[in-house]
C-alpha cells in the first residue's frame, strides 16, 4: 500500500474536557475493525478506557539524556553540584546523589567532573503499545513516563506506529484522538494529517481555545470541521462559534446536546453509541459519514 493512500483524521480540542475522546470514540465504534487508531494524548491517555485493548506489542521510548553517579569514581569534590543549575545534585551522607526528576540531562556535572564519575544515558521516557481493541480495531497508543518531557516525540512515535499497522493490514483510514491545546503535542498530532476535527463547546474559555487552535491548524494549511459539543448549555456561546464558523468557513458538522450519557459510558467503558441514545448517535454518525465522505472524496 502506497503511504499516500493512507486518510489520516485527528480530533482535537482546544481545552480539555469537551468530550473529545468520547466523540473520538464514538466515530471508532462506527468505523469498526477498518480503520486504525491512535491515542497521541500521551500524557493523559484516555481512549483506551472505551475501547478495551489487549496489548499485542509494547517497547520503551528512550528520549533525552539523564545523569547517573558511579559512586566508586566520585572523589567527593563538589564541582558537580556548583555547576547544577536544576538543583539535581544533593549531598546525602556523605555522597553526592543525582535526582533523575529534577535533572534536565544538560550534561554540564559530566563535563566538570575529574574523574568521568558522571555519564549521561537515554532517559527512559515512556513505553509504546501496538493492541487490538474489543471492536476488532488495530490501535497505536502510549504512556509518557512520570515527569517525562519530550511527548511531542512520542505523539509522532505514536502515529508512525499506526501507519506502519495501517500499511501491515492493509487499512486506509487512522483515527487520532489528539491533544487538548496548542502546545507542540498538538502540533505533532495535526501536522501532515488530511483532516482536523475541532471539538469544542459553548463556554468563554471554549470559545477563546477553539479560536487558538484554529490559528494554528490554519498555519498548517489542512481542512477542519467544527463539532459544538454541549451545544444547548450556552447559545450565546454557541451562536459565537457559529460566527466563527462562517468567518473562516470551517463547517459545523454537528451540534451534540449536553447528556449524562458521556460521563456514564466512560463510567461503564463503553462509547456513546452503545448507550443506545438515538439522538446522540444519529448527530454522531451523520457527522462521521460527513468526514469519511470528505476525506475519501475522488
Amino acid at each position: 500500500m502506497d503511504k499516500k493512500d493512507i486518510k489520516e483524521i485527528v480530533i482535537i480540542s482546544g481545552k480539555g474536557g469537551t468530550g473529545k475522546t468520547s466523540i473520538t470514540g464514538s466515530f471508532a465504534w462506527f468505523a469498526g475493525q477498518d480503520t486504525i487508531l491512535a491515542d497521541c494524548d500521551v500524557d493523559a491517555a484516555d481512549l483506551h478506557l472505551v475501547t478495551s485493548p489487549e496489548r499485542l506489542e509494547e517497547e520503551k521510548f528512550y528520549s533525552g539524556e539523564l545523569a547517573e553517579l558511579n559512586q566508586e569514581k566520585c572523589t567527593r569534590c563538589g564541582k558537580c553540584i556548583k555547576v547544577c543549575h536544576f538543583d539535581a545534585i544533593h549531598l546525602e551522607n556523605q555522597q553526592y546523589l543525582i535526582d533523575p526528576v529534577a535533572c534536565e540531562g544538560c550534561g554540564y556535572c559530566s563535563y566538570v567532573c575529574p574523574t568521568q564519575a558522571i555519564t549521561m544515558n537515554k532517559a527512559l521516557a515512556g513505553e509504546l503499545y501496538a493492541s487490538k481493541t474489543r471492536m476488532g480495531s488495530y490501535f497505536s497508543h502510549a504512556r509518557l513516563a512520570i515527569g517525562a518531557d519530550n511527548s511531542g516525540k512520542l505523539v509522532t512515535e505514536v502515529r508512525n506506529q499506526a501507519k506502519k499497522l495501517a500499511e501491515e493490514y492493509h487499512h486506509h483510514t487512522i483515527l487520532i484522538d489528539g491533544t487538548p491545546g496548542i502546545g507542540c503535542p498538538v502540533t505533532a498530532s495535526v501536522t501532515g494529517t488530511n483532516l482536523v476535527v475541532i471539538v469544542t463547546e459553548p463556554s468563554v474559555s471554549g470559545v477563546h481555545d477553539a479560536e487558538r487552535a484554529l490559528e494554528l491548524i490554519q498555519q498548517f494549511n489542512i481542512p477542519a470541521f467544527f463539532i459544538i459539543n454541549k451545544a444547548d448549555i450556552n447559545l450565546e456561546k454557541r451562536d459565537a462559534i457559529l460566527q466563527i464558523s462562517e468567518e473562516h468557513n470551517i463547517p459545523v458538522i454537528a451540534e451534540v446536546p449536553y447528556h449524562k450519557d458521556f460521563t456514564e459510558a466512560i463510567q461503564k467503558g463503553l462509547t456513546l453509541p452503545e448507550m443506545n441514545n438515538s439522538e446522540l448517535n444519529e448527530k454522531l454518525e451523520q457527522a462521521w459519514n460527513r468526514i469519511n465522505e470528505f476525506v475519501n472524496k475522488p
